[in-house]
């Protein structure tokens, strides 16, 4: 059957991106209309598959990412790729049937005595576009919510993870027939075929600047989009915030990965009175987290050489415009693309920095004076994908609560508020829109299909031409009661 399987895969030598991508699209397609709505057996099947896929390869991805990374520690692997694809799992097993069931809804008296009720189906095949900083999680997460709707899909992982690319490419081939998940590898050109393809729905994970032209090649084919972008995401120092326990959960969470993180802390606002104390306490998280970064198993390197100096130019243009540049721990290394931690006080909205989304290790600092300021300047700019605020005062929680736009909000901590499946991830405006996790996730990726059914007996026939005094005394009462 593998054999015959591959037989008849698109040779991607002798044919373009497009025609191969339409290819196994047109297959999954076909096989999908044998089974247009799958039992539960059929996708509990398919997820035990994956999740044994992820137990069975998980060394192997591990070392292929951190191949990709030029180091990257299992341990950062496991915590944010593999664990959270595997509670994802569990939490779709447990909960499938009841997602599955149909809903049945309340009727109008204009309605009675008939029923309705709504039947979740799958669309049919998913394309699924991740990006390179989390490439097994925000790959298979979004599939999880696929399989368990009951959906096929198509999978395309960045070409700056070619290692884990090949590793994912094999596993899948290994666990799955490739009219239920096909992994796509490529360039950007085969990133843009893939995005221009007919596809029931589509889920990218990326850029803010990528998503749009993502939207607009699926846009030909109104093909639905979720988008899961980024942007600059503040963390909000309260003045009543115990500084020794918030810091060290910022730092963490913009460490983590180095920084190359969607949901990191991208900037800090800190009351004026406490920006030294602040820097001060940054420099003791960081150093006792990552007590050197020469050798240091435990701390990421950047992708790349260009993002490498792009984080270089960041930080150099804004010196250049009289910020103040702090090192937290010592060690930048190019040669490993090892980026050493470091705050920046002392900026404006003139630099890069404060213009785009850094996804590396700096922190820059804002000060403010009130609350009042501090909410002025983030509903100034783009909505983010996350926002963090740390303290004690009730009263100013809910200031900021509900006097702020964003994706999502973890309180005195950071990014643990992705993790949760019964809360949905997903950014808003500038920072993506639709959600994803958890049921969010199944409903996002089905057909909420409303039905009626008319009972035997019905008065919709006193509705009947030829109209007469009967249609206007129905009329009356629907406008009245209706």
């Amino acid at each position: 059957m593998r054999g015959e399987d591959e037989a008849r895969a698109p040779d991607w030598q002798a044919v373009s991106p497009e025609q191969a991508i339409e290819s196994l699209l047109a297959r999954q397609k076909a096989a999908y209309l044998t089974d247009i709505n799958p039992s539960a057996a059929v996708r509990l099947d398919r997820l035990d598959r994956l999740e044994r896929m992820i137990l069975a390869w998980q060394e192997r991805f591990c070392a292929a990412i951190s191949d990709d990374f030029g180091n990257r520690s299992p341990v950062v692997t496991t915590l944010t790729d593999i664990v959270p694809t595997r509670v994802a799992l569990r939490h779709a097993r447990r909960h499938l049937k009841h997602w599955m069931r149909p809903r049945r809804v309340s009727l109008a008296w204009t309605g009675q005595p008939g029923s309705a009720y709504i039947l979740r189906q799958p669309l049919g095949v998913i394309g699924i576009i991740a990006p390179w900083n989390y490439p097994l999680n925000l790959m298979l997460s979004p599939l999880v919510g696929a399989l368990a709707a009951g959906n096929r899909a198509m999978l395309k992982p960045s070409e700056l993870t070619p290692s884990f690319s090949e590793a994912l490419e094999a596993a899948v081939r290994e666990f799955f027939a490739k009219e239920e998940i096909a992994v796509i590898t490529g360039g950007a050109d085969v990133a843009a075929a893939f995005s221009a393809a007919a596809f029931d729905h589509l889920v990218f994970t990326g850029s803010t600047s990528v998503g749009r032209r993502v939207a607009a090649a699926a846009a030909q084919n109104l093909t639905p989009v979720t988008l899961e972008l980024g942007g600059k995401s503040p963390a909000i120092i309260d003045a009543s915030a115990d500084l020794d326990r918030a810091v060290p959960r910022l730092i963490w969470g913009k460490l983590l990965n180095s920084g190359q993180t969607c949901v990191a802390p991208d900037y800090a606002l800190v009351p004026h009175d406490k920006v030294d104390a602040f820097v001060a306490a940054a420099k003791s998280a960081a150093q006792k987290q990552y007590p050197s970064l020469a050798g240091n198993p435990d701390y990421t390197s950047i992708i790349s050489a260009r993002h490498f100096d792009r984080l270089l130019h960041l930080i150099e243009e804004a010196r250049e415009r009289g910020a103040e540049v702090i090192e937290l721990v010592s060690g930048t290394d190019g040669h490993r693309r090892i980026m050493a931690p470091v705050i920046v006080t002392g900026v404006d909205d003139t630099m890069a920095l404060m213009q785009e989304e850094i996804f590396g290790p700096i922190l820059p600092v804002v000060p403010y004076d009130t609350l009042d300021e501090a909410l002025a300047y983030i509903n100034g700019r783009d909505r983010p994908l996350a926002l963090y605020w740390f303290g004690t005062d009730a009263e100013a929680e809910a200031r900021v609560l509900n006097g702020t736009i964003a994706g999502g909000v973890t309180i005195n901590d950071t990014i643990l508020h992705l993790a949760q499946d019964n809360l949905p991830f997903g950014g808003v405006g500038a920072s993506g829109y639709g959600a994803y996790h958890g049921e969010t996730g199944f409903v996002a990726l089905s057909k909420e299909k409303p039905i009626y059914r008319q009972a035997r007996l019905s008065a919709a026939a006193l509705l009947y031409p030829p109209y007469g005094r009967m249609v206007s005394f129905m009329l009356k009462l629907l406008g009245r009661f209706g």
